[in-house]
């Protein structure tokens, strides 16, 4: 019987990857409990398993007394001895119990405690499991569309994760047994397990190609210091070398740019803009409105992290991009509010239009 059980326990690890020392934890706790509760147990008792010498051993420690007053931890003289041979009042003995004989609640509690165990052990290793994809890309497929929401189930490893509209990219479509990648920008231990938090419009989404397709930014010698991004239309990336023999710029873009072309497709064709980090905010702000060129960089005095950028007349377009994506995409990359103004300047009877005073917060890049 012993060996059936401990068969048991090592099976269980295969299967589920849940210890055997840890369930054997929970079954002497659970088998504990049960001794406590059973009208023949008692609050001082010894639960041993021993895997290795397949021993099973419950039992229940009285006093020996020579009137039982509480019959759960005091044993009478006469009963003792015929126990444990020798026994005398006042020793404490071990009385030991068939675990079969527990009673119907004592074993149904064990059992409960042991189910409990087996979920706690489960949710744990699935914890374990997301928390180490945490800030990373995985790939999952494609169960099935809400078609009124339009959240996204799919599949990653043994379990699903939600994939919402929020964190899904405009314009794109997924279908049944497609298989996508996916940023796991969080994990969540809530009351009904372990919940992973998935995006497709994460920047970090776009740092993670980086690292996995240029060694150089890999390695560490090339080091990613922020990056912005509206998915599905462009991404802002600023690098800086910690090499003054690599050029951090060229690493990313790769002969003939392959590399940031690599990244491109895996993007679905969304524009990467590679900028030259610097700690003067002026040459800063002028790489990061690339790929339009830039006369001046004017620091505003008197308003934080504020400046006024001067632009050709015929870049002005290009600067602020469409529906103003480049000059918003400059501004969160550098953490700077950027004017934007024409080299002729605006005629003074007509204000400037919104979207020529690009103006934009910094917001969280990654």
């Amino acid at each position: 019987m012993n060996r059936e059980f401990f068969e048991a326990l090592e099976l269980l690890e295969k299967e589920k990857g849940i210890p055997v020392p840890y369930m054997i934890e929970k079954i002497q706790n659970a088998v504990s409990i049960a001794v406590k509760r059973d009208a023949n147990g008692g609050e001082d008792n010894i639960v041993e398993i021993d895997p290795v010498t397949a021993r099973f051993f419950v039992a229940v420690r009285k006093h020996v007394v020579e009137q039982v007053e509480d019959p759960s931890i005091e044993i009478g003289l006469g009963a003792a001895q015929g126990v444990k041979a020798g026994a005398k009042l006042g020793d404490l003995i071990e009385i030991p119990l068939d675990p079969k004989r527990f009673g119907r609640i004592a074993a149904m509690s064990a059992k409960h405690v042991i189910r409990q165990g087996i979920r706690e052990a489960e949710r744990g290793q699935l914890l374990a499991e997301y928390q180490s994809k945490q800030c990373d890309i995985v790939t999952a497929t494609v169960v099935k569309t809400d078609p009124r929401r339009g959240n996204v189930t799919v599949e990653i490893g043994r379990s699903e994760a939600i994939l919402p509209k929020s964190e899904q990219v405009p314009g794109e479509e997924y279908k049944d047994g497609e298989r996508i990648k996916v940023y796991v920008s969080d994990v969540i231990n809530g009351e009904k397990g372990p919940k992973i938090m998935i995006s497709r419009i994460h920047p970090g989404l776009v740092k993670r190609l980086f690292e996995m397709n240029i060694p150089e930014v890999y390695d560490g010698t090339v080091e990613i210091k922020s990056i912005s991004r509206e998915a599905g239309v462009r991404s802002k990336v600023a690098v800086t070398s910690r090499d003054e023999n690599v050029d951090a710029v060229g690493a990313c873009i790769g002969p003939k740019g392959a590399r940031v072309n690599s990244i491109v497709d895996e993007l679905g064709g969304e524009k990467i803009d590679v900028i030259r980090y610097s700690e003067d905010p002026a040459e800063f702000v002028a790489a990061a409105l690339s790929p339009a060129s830039v006369l001046s960089v004017e620091i505003d005095p008197e308003v934080p992290r504020a400046c006024r950028v001067v632009v050709p007349d015929h870049q002005l377009s290009l600067a602020i991009g469409n529906k103003g994506h480049n000059a918003r995409l400059a501004a969160r990359l550098t953490g700077w509010k950027i004017d934007i103004r024409p080299e002729s300047g605006f005629p003074e009877e007509e204000p400037a239009a919104p979207d020529e005073q690009q103006t934009e917060e910094a917001g969280g890049t990654l």
